[in-house]
């Protein structure tokens, strides 16, 4: 069930994260067309605050709870041994 969930998290920020990246996207190759966007640079750095925020929380899964999980049978390993 734990890796589950956090596999569940890790999805849920990788979809954030793609989301954010098409509107830079959007941004860069059309931003003609984006009427209520006048200030395009503004525009992506604030798309890009919002991938980089998605970006820190998959690390922190990775860091904090994956490893600890990979830690844990580690340790299990060597006192069964």
């Amino acid at each position: 069930m734990r890796e589950m969930l956090l596999s569940a998290i890790k999805s849920y920020y990788v979809g954030h994260i793609n989301k954010h990246i098409a509107n830079i996207e959007v941004y860069l190759r059309t931003s003609v067309g984006i009427g209520e966007h006048s200030d395009i640079i503004e525009s992506i750095d604030k798309e890009m605050d919002k991938v980089a925020m998605y970006d820190d929380k998959i690390a922190m899964v990775v860091k904090y709870f994956e490893r600890k999980q990979e830690d844990e049978k580690k340790e299990e390993k060597s006192k069964s041994k």
